[in-house]
């Protein structure tokens, strides 16, 4: 099979992409098991030094093959350490390399401590995620005594593409008659959480083994802009019905959200942080409806006409958050107070609790004049670019995973983009050709 269309290895001047982070915890949980098993002659090897243990070939130490299953090739990925660690268990270290991602992952350590089950182990491979590897809570109907309660159960933050990759590639070395538990641990993965919005996703107390794909594709690098045009119209060509409605998700959040509330796959659109440029090519592509669903902390970037919202390039949140707040008549003292949080999370909460002190409802009329000026700017936006009228509706969600506000509160989600659910808003007078 010819790897080279999907190599991270690239001409210089090309942006280089790398791999997502469920392909070095897979790396490191392969390591593992093969040193478990002995495949490996040496015992312990660290690729700093390049010394073993014990003489022998090493080659299969520096390197862990994984299928990426999506896209269907294999690759070598480098492995740091691995050691047992009794004779029942063994570490694999490898580290994480995005490519020319703006990725806070890059060169984090993970962890796989990969253990023999015992003999209650039923599955064949059991995965857990240890420190460092966020959870989420997902609540569950029980019935105890008279009635039904709800409790929330922890979930590891391992996504699907990650399990599947973890047990096509683990199963691969696995004896018919062994079992395996495999915890993933990332040493730096609480912290670095604290500067990600997986929180505002509902994941805590670290990151997630997160995406759809094995290679991560430099999403701000300009040449990929044209990566996300083509996947756009592929999807319209092959679900012609798309030309009624679409959902705009902004990361892999975004998408696992949408998916929560029951929108159907093929409406769902990844826009990373390109919406402008392909907002305009859904409309030219004859799409009549669009329903933009996402945080609030990234959406309300587009109430301030701004449609490329990395934060390197532009930010403005609380900028447009007060100014709303302002013309909508909050006192002075609130107005700068709010400017004065350090993100709009936190001048969510304090609207909040300005609400319950003054039996106000400030965070309603907020957020419903926010999500209307989204519909505008984007819908001028799309004008202004292509001459085409689009629907826009759009729902805000906030850090508790909750929505804040919907356009279109009467209708479902699933029905929110159908462009028979309101007529197009006018354009915003004046509004500047330039993106």
């Amino acid at each position: 099979m010819d790897n080279t269309e999907h190599s991270p290895t690239l001409k210089s001047n090309t942006p280089r992409p790398g791999y997502t982070l469920p392909v070095f915890a897979c790396a490191a949980a392969i390591a593992a098991l093969r040193h478990l098993l002995k495949k490996s002659s040496d015992r312990a090897y660290t690729a700093e030094t390049g010394n073993t243990a014990e003489t022998g070939n090493t080659g299969d130490a520096r390197l862990a093959h994984v299928d990426l299953i999506t896209p269907p090739q294999t690759v070598p990925i480098p492995i740091e350490y691995v050691a047992s660690l009794d004779g029942q268990s063994a570490l694999g270290i490898t580290r994480s390399d995005p490519g020319d991602n703006l990725d806070l992952t890059r060169h984090t350590p993970i962890w796989a401590w990969v253990r023999w089950g015992d003999r209650e182990q039923t599955e064949p491979i059991r995965i857990r995620g240890g420190e460092g590897i966020g959870h989420y809570k997902i609540s569950q109907s029980t019935s105890a005594g008279q009635g039904n309660t709800q409790e929330a159960t922890p979930q590891p933050a391992i996504y699907q593409y990650a399990q599947q990759l973890l047990h096509h590639n683990l199963a691969r070395w696995l004896p018919q008659s062994k079992t395996i538990d495999v915890t993933f641990i990332l040493p730096e993965g609480r912290s670095l959480a604290l500067r990600t919005s997986n929180a505002a996703f509902g994941v805590v107390d670290g990151l997630s083994l997160l995406g759809t794909s094995g290679i991560a594709q430099p999403l701000s690098a300009p040449g990929q802009l044209e990566q996300f045009r083509r996947s756009l119209q592929q999807r319209i060509a092959e679900y012609p019905h798309l030309t009624k409605g679409v959902v705009f998700c902004i990361g892999e959040n975004g998408l696992d959200l949408a998916r929560h509330h029951g929108i159907p796959e093929p409406m769902l659109i990844k826009t990373a942080n390109w919406i402008g440029p392909l907002l305009v090519e859904a409309a030219l592509q004859g799409v009549q409806s669009i329903h933009l669903f996402g945080y609030h902390g990234k959406l309300i970037k587009l109430a301030g006409g701004i449609f490329h919202t990395h934060h390197h390039l532009a930010d403005g949140r609380l900028d447009i958050l007060t100014a709303q707040c302002a013309v909508l008549g909050i006192p002075h003292s609130d107005i700068n107070s709010l400017f004065e949080c350090e993100t709009t999370e936190r001048a969510l909460q304090y609207l909040r609790q300005l609400d319950r002190q003054t039996g106000s409802d400030w965070v309603a009329k907020v957020y419903d004049a926010i999500a209307h000026r989204i519909n505008q700017r984007t819908q001028a936006y799309i004008y202004s670019h292509s001459e085409k009228r689009v629907t826009i509706h759009s729902t805000l969600f906030g850090r508790d995973r909750q929505i804040i506000v919907r356009s279109h509160p009467s209708e479902p989600l699933h029905l929110a983009s159908s462009p028979q659910s309101s007529s197009p808003m006018k354009p915003v007078a004046n509004e500047p050709k330039s993106v």
